[in-house]
């Protein structure tokens, strides 16, 4: 038998009281409990996006590094190197805060990644087109590792939020609810053996109050 709530009085009153409560921790039990399905189904689709995106990173990471074989093998490493230096600038991201199934996430807002051929700085004339390509390459693949970085904090916020959504669920179930009904039990059980005390306490007096009749009607 499930444990009771404490310091608590056997009269209507508590009962009242207690049945208001477990009727409130009944509904915000299915109610969690819709929230934590709807996160873990939530969460096996945004781990599919993560792995789909850790995958198309790797691939397009590779790809890169070829393209820049491709770019040191026509123009040599050093030459590349250098054009590197010249080529570097500031990134603009930007963030703002959305929610996924009430959970906040952040959304990673980019601007000025990827440019055109003539936007990158260097000589198009003094250079390759593997370098055009090499450097196309690796904008995306930037992209690509940013927008990761997006789904793994996505998936790390409702990883978080799952798990204290089961610890809530998880507590009144096993414990608040049960530890309720029992409490609402007992304060029954409780009622009744008060009512029937008072009525055998009742029948003794009617039957003290019936003889001191029957000896007053026959003095």
């Amino acid at each position: 038998m499930a444990d009771i709530l404490q310091d608590v009085s056997p009269n209507r009153m508590e009962l009242l009281r207690i049945n208001r409560r477990l009727k409130l921790a009944e509904k915000g039990h299915g109610l969690l409990k819709e929230k934590r399905d709807a996160l873990m189904s939530k969460l096996a689709s945004e781990l599919d996006n993560l792995r789909g995106a850790r995958k198309g990173v790797d691939v397009a990471l590779s790809g890169a590094y070829r393209k820049l074989s491709m770019a040191q093998a026509f123009m040599g490493p050093e030459e590349v190197y250098q054009i590197s230096l010249i080529t570097t600038r500031d990134i603009e991201l930007g963030a703002s805060v959305t929610s996924v199934m009430g959970v906040r996430v952040p959304r990673i807002e980019m601007s000025n990644l990827k440019r055109s051929i003539t936007e990158r700085g260097y000589n198009l004339q003094k250079t390759s087109s593997a370098l055009d390509e090499c450097s196309a390459a690796f904008e995306q693949v930037l992209e690509m590792i940013i927008k990761l970085a997006e789904t793994e904090e996505i998936v790390r916020k409702i990883v978080i939020e799952l798990s204290s959504t089961r610890r809530r669920v998880n507590a009144l179930e096993y414990n608040i609810v049960p530890k309720l009904r029992a409490t609402a039990r007992h304060i029954l059980m409780r009622l009744d053996e008060m009512e029937r005390e008072n009525f055998t306490r009742m029948k003794k007096i009617k039957k003290l109050m019936a003889e001191k009749m029957m000896k007053g009607s026959t003095a």
